[in-house]
């Protein structure tokens, strides 16, 4: 495993160089595929499993960019914990970045029953986690409460190490988990004997790990909280579930202000020339229809768009629209889906006998996505939104006559008239192109 350095508002995100492609898969709650024992993160067929304690160090540090580059399917177990993770952070150094991460803070309780384990939140000044655990039977009731700081982090949670109980391992074993385990790398509790390879590094060190998990799982919801956790016996799947409720928690002050927006003023009896998509316009250039009521209501969580739908909202006409449907809508996300056929006026030269979509192309269209979901917000109704640059981008495999777009973007930062998102192409599951685009939006 290496860690790699990011741009801004890159996020934390692991890259198999051992498959074909370098596919990557960003650490969001959303990619989540699985949590039996561990955090298995998944998009199409690339998984990555164990990404937990790896995500803790660097959540714990305060480092909110980098590549976590394998060679395999997880990375490494080390000794169980994430102190060998925390010693190369440190050797390598932080550098502080000019687009800082804005903290969120928790603004009302939430409360979940996964299981058998209960989980919550609640409006703090920090970052605070208390927890509980046992095992079913009781065993080994331990109790620990800390303020996390990158220092008490790494002094009091860093170096627990992963425990199991003795009576799981068959189980672990017939399902082919944990074929590299030992007391190298794990404690095991059988009855009432602690079978480890050295002292126990902590008092309480089994609930200083399930500690460090849920910071790592947290880790998923792509940006540092202000909160105290409260967690009795939480497993990997409580703690994902709930990131997944603090990130319905940031979404929801942007859907009540949708929802609650006042009635817009009655359209003139008058009927306006159709618009035209100016000639001194970018090439680049998104806009909404003159009605605000039309973004509106259009462009709002669980709703799929179909090609007029689409045209009401981008100014771009064929040869140059390259949207023919919206097929997600979830808060700062968006997938929407282009037909990529043989009739492309830009195949007859592009390369005659051997028909490639251009790379170009494929960025306008995350473009073009990323400016529909930034016309979701009222105030930016009837406003165009100016591609202005693109960065990190990456064209991985040739887009063909026949193939089903798939673009999906990402808004990151939506702060005035600057947007920020990252986009990514895929074709049956692989993808094919990504890159961050910049927005500015501007009146009409």
């Amino acid at each position: 495993m290496n860690l790699l350095p990011a741009l801004p508002n890159t996020g934390l995100r692991f890259r198999r160089i051992d498959l074909e492609g370098t596919p990557e898969i960003e650490a969001r709650a959303e990619h989540v595929v699985d949590t039996q024992r561990s955090t298995t993160l998944g998009k199409g067929a690339v998984k990555v499993h164990t990404v937990e304690h790896v995500l803790a160090a660097l959540a714990g540090a305060g480092i909110d960019n980098a590549v976590i580059e394998l060679d395999a399917n997880e990375p490494p177990i080390a000794d169980g914990s994430s102190r060998e993770f925390v010693r190369l952070i440190k050797e390598a150094g932080r550098v502080a970045q000019t687009d800082a991460l804005e903290v969120y803070r928790v603004s009302a309780p939430i409360e979940l029953n996964v299981g058998e384990s209960q989980m919550a939140v609640f409006p703090h000044s920090g970052f605070k986690i208390t927890c509980t655990s046992s095992d079913k039977g009781g065993r080994f009731t331990q109790f620990f409460t800390l303020e996390v700081t990158p220092a008490s982090w790494e002094k009091e949670l860093s170096h627990a190490r992963t425990f199991c109980f003795y009576e799981e391992i068959e189980f672990l074993i017939k399902n082919g988990l944990i074929k590299g385990g030992s007391l190298e790398n794990a404690i095991v509790i059988r009855e009432d004997a602690v079978l480890t390879n050295e002292p126990l590094r902590y008092p309480e060190e089994f609930v200083r790990h399930k500690m460090l998990d849920i910071i790592g799982d947290l880790a998923l919801i792509g940006r540092p909280i202000q909160g105290h956790v409260i967690a009795t016996r939480p497993s990997h799947h409580a703690n994902t579930e709930l990131a997944k409720a603090i990130q319905a928690q940031m979404r929801r002050p942007l859907e009540a202000a949708q929802t609650f927006a006042p009635p817009p003023a009655p359209a003139p009896e008058a009927k306006p020339a159709p618009a035209k998509p100016s000639k001194s316009a970018p090439a680049s250039a998104s806009a909404t229809v003159n009605s605000p009521t039309s973004t509106e209501s259009l462009v709002r969580d669980g709703a799929t768009l179909d090609i007029m739908q689409v045209m009401q909202i981008l100014p771009h006409r064929p040869p140059f629209l390259m949207v023919d449907k919206v097929t997600v809508i979830d808060g700062p996300r968006i997938v929407a889906q282009k037909n990529v056929t043989m009739g492309e006026p830009f195949f007859e030269g592009h390369f005659p006998g051997h028909p490639i979509m251009p790379g170009v192309l494929q960025l306008e269209a995350m473009a073009q996505v990323a400016g529909i979901l930034m016309m979701r917000q009222a105030e930016n109704a009837g406003k165009l939104a100016y591609f202005m640059s693109a960065e990190d981008v990456k064209w991985r495999k040739p887009v063909r006559p026949g193939d089903i777009l798939m673009i999906e973007v990402e808004m990151t930062k939506a702060r005035g008239k600057i947007g920020k998102a990252k986009g990514r192409c895929t074709v049956d599951g692989e993808v094919v192109s990504e890159a961050d685009v910049t927005f500015m939006l501007m009146d009409r």
